[in-house]
């Protein structure tokens, strides 16, 4: 697979949602997944929507285009909710889709709010009964004494038709917010984990999870750190990592104990004194954590950058790539706007060469890892013509400005790029602004 850097350009493809300046809340994507052939594509909004995409499998489009991705389902995975025990309104945005693995005609996702897991089938019919003995077609029973004859029902074409069905409701088992879901490699369990817990669950049993980690003091007032994320590893089930607003990174092994309290490894990296200021803890908290596809790395972001860590060296990341260095100077200004606690996700590409991660003023970076190079790119309308190629834009930190550059006094802290995701198998990436979804290709040649 090529790479990101020098040689690779990214032209534009779709864009999905629209175009008013005046964004509706509940139109807000919160979240965007690949299942795993990249076949499907998932976002939900703060709304509680899921809107899945489809990948056209007949190719219409010129040689130097890939298919299109279509709005193939949508439905209302969460509504909100009101806790009346503790007098909390529960909101319905989505937190976290996750696929699992498909094994029969059906897909399966799981899709999070803040309290609830929902297990959903996305099914299609294009064919219905028609010939009931019992039934008239309109539903109704006819009456027995009018029937003289039997036959045999048949099922006749009709237009395709996708379902969404909620198949399982895991709820009750997190006081605090869920902020991951993660599916188990031996596709029968999954993790869910909030501030404090993380929970593990049966995908068939709905009344019970087991609570496998918990980080909870016994007075709050102790509380020095929470969970951010969590993920198991992708080929060994009893392994899975969570990592913490103190910036580290926990392995633990579910053969070990039935509590994972204790880790069996621990990931951090010692700060750098030089860099101490009043913001190092705020921007060490790392955001979002993802194993590499091989299983042999892990990639952690916290508020600046991205760093890859061997799973085998636990005392410093193997390579750190900055994302947004040029906003160190203004973290004051940051925080007085809560931009500073803004949660941004990184991605791998399908064979683990390129990472990718958002930032400000829709902005999004890549990094090439094996030839070290890097690349900022636009999400924007005025680039959105077919196979426009992306210009690499840069951002002037300070002196002269050179004519192509971006002052990073004129960043735009409004709009960002938290959610990105990456097709599994292409070079095609999908990539969230506010309410809406670009998608983008490599330039085939």
């Amino acid at each position: 697979m090529a790479g990101a850097g020098g040689d690779m350009q990214w032209c534009f493809s779709q864009v999905k949602g629209a175009i008013d300046d005046d964004v509706a809340e509940a139109d807000i994507i919160s979240t965007v997944e690949f299942n795993h052939t990249g076949e499907l594509l998932a976002t939900g909004d703060k709304g509680g929507r899921v809107v899945i995409f489809q990948q056209e499998t007949e190719n219409k489009n010129p040689p130097q285009f890939r298919s299109e991705y279509n709005v193939y389902s949508t439905f209302q995975s969460h509504e909100p909710e009101f806790d009346y025990l503790k007098s909390l309104e529960i909101e319905e945005k989505i937190n976290k889709i996750r696929w699992l693995p498909q094994k029969n005609a059906a897909q399966f996702l799981l899709s999070t709010n803040d309290k609830t897991i929902k297990l959903w089938k996305i099914s299609e019919r294009d064919k219905r009964p028609e010939g009931y003995n019992l039934k008239e077609e309109d539903g109704r029973y006819k009456d027995p004494n009018s029937i003289t004859k039997l036959q045999v029902p048949v099922l006749i074409p009709m237009d395709l038709m996708v379902e969404a069905s909620p198949r399982r409701v895991f709820a009750n088992a997190h006081t605090y917010h869920i902020n991951s879901i993660s599916v188990n490699s031996d596709n029968e369990t999954y993790l869910s984990a909030d501030d404090l817990r993380i929970n593990l669950w049966n995908l068939e049993i709905t009344d019970r999870s087991f609570n496998i980690v918990d980080i909870k003091p016994a007075n709050m007032e102790e509380l020095t750190e929470v969970i951010t994320a969590a993920e198991f590893h992708p080929h060994q089930c009893n392994t899975f990592v969570y990592s913490s607003s103190k910036g580290t990174i926990r392995m633990c092994d579910m053969r070990a104990s039935a509590l994972c309290d204790r880790h069996t490894k621990l990931f951090e990296e010692p700060e750098d004194p030089s860099n101490r200021s009043f913001f190092s803890e705020i921007i060490s908290s790392i955001s979002d954590v993802k194993f590499s596809h091989n299983g042999r790395y892990m990639m952690t972001r916290d508020y600046l950058s991205v760093k890859i860590w061997d799973l085998n060296m636990e005392s410093r990341p193997v390579e750190t790539y900055q994302v947004h260095e040029y906003l160190r100077s203004k973290l004051c200004s940051l925080y007085e706007n809560d931009c500073i606690f803004d949660k941004f996700e990184c991605c791998w590409n399908g064979d683990d060469s390129v990472v990718m991660t958002g930032s400000y003023n829709n902005f999004f970076r890549m990094f090439e890892r094996g030839h070290r190079r890097d690349v900022t790119l636009e999400a924007s309308r005025e680039n959105s013509k077919p196979l426009q190629v992306l210009k690499p834009r840069k951002v002037c930190a300070g002196g002269k400005r050179k004519k192509d550059e971006i002052s990073v006094d004129s960043l735009d802290f409004n709009k960002k790029i938290l959610h990105t995701a990456w097709h599994p198998q292409d070079n095609i990436i999908a990539v969230a602004t506010t309410n809406n979804l670009y998608i983008f290709q490599d330039k085939v040649i």
